[in-house]
């Protein structure tokens, strides 16, 4: 479960394939949508829902039933086993057990989201902030559902709040720098997406979004250096592919940007930015 508690270089000669500020406002926006590291989405381990693991969690809550911590740990493990509906349970039983669990609310509040229910998942990540206003993990959750909600001057707030909070917290300033990308304030995008690669180095989402950037500034080499090693860290993302593809696509390589957009596809069908790509690229190949 995702938030469960828990330089540039000379610039590259433009080619006119399409407006670059159309091409990268498709690109970011479908960015915002699929990014992992912006928490939309709880990565499923089945181990964690094994029956093993929740008999072995079962015995710690037999032993101390009035104890809201073991009903927490066992949802949570719940949730990133898929069982939403015995996560939310396990939550509101740690949440009758003690009404100012603000860990418990913002862990149902993900579940909520990851459920459909969004507007339950603001009321929770809220009721956590009222608790302790300054808790990073509510702060960036709520400001992901703001974000995808559009709603970005709310979001924007709850993720400025985490970071000037002091937040290590890697995903508050990829998600801020999104944001500056939608409105076209690149180099504090750039800026919020390198110090996201310093937090979490490991991520290819935040390569990608500074990528993007890069691209709106004609910056193709550094965009060019950024796709590739998200690429490297994760080779089974389609937006990576696709960004790739859009560097070959504006140096005029179309038939290796053919080759990265039905990469991309053939990991997500559904990825429009690579089958648009393919559409403008596939007249001018050959395979």
């Amino acid at each position: 479960m995702a938030d469960i508690t828990k330089t540039r270089s000379l610039r590259s000669p433009k080619i006119a394939v399409l407006p670059v500020f159309a091409i990268v406002t498709a690109l970011g926006l479908a960015g915002c949508t699929t990014s992992n590291t912006s928490d939309a989405i709880i990565r499923i381990d089945k181990a964690q829902g094994s029956q093993e693991n929740i008999a072995s969690l079962t015995s710690v809550i037999n032993a101390n039933p009035k104890d809201p911590e073991g009903y927490n740990v066992r949802g949570s493990a719940y949730g990133r086993g898929g069982d939403f509906r015995q996560a939310l349970n396990d939550f509101n039983t740690a949440l009758q057990l003690n009404p100012r669990f603000y860990q418990a609310y913002a862990n149902r509040a993900l579940v909520y989201r990851n459920m459909g229910q969004q507007q339950q998942a603001i009321q929770d990540y809220s009721t956590a902030l009222q608790i302790n206003p300054n808790y990073d993990v509510a702060l960036i959750g709520r400001g992901n559902v703001y974000r995808t909600a559009g709603q970005d001057d709310a979001a924007f707030n709850d993720f400025n709040k985490a970071i000037q909070n002091g937040t290590t917290d890697g995903r508050a300033y990829h998600n801020r720098g999104l944001i500056y990308q939608k409105r076209n304030q690149q180099d504090k995008a750039i800026d919020d997406f390198s110090k996201a690669i310093s937090l979490s180095p490991n991520a290819p989402e935040p390569y990608n979004g500074r990528g993007i950037s890069y691209i709106a500034l004609n910056d193709d080499d550094n965009a060019f250096a950024d796709f590739n090693h998200a690429i490297e860290l994760n080779g089974n993302v389609a937006e990576s592919w696709a960004n790739q593809a859009l560097v070959y696509e504006r140096r005029g390589e179309k038939d290796k940007a053919a080759r990265s957009y039905r990469h991309a596809i053939g990991l997500d069908p559904k990825y429009q930015p690579a089958k648009d790509g393919l559409a403008r690229v596939g007249a001018a190949t050959t395979g």
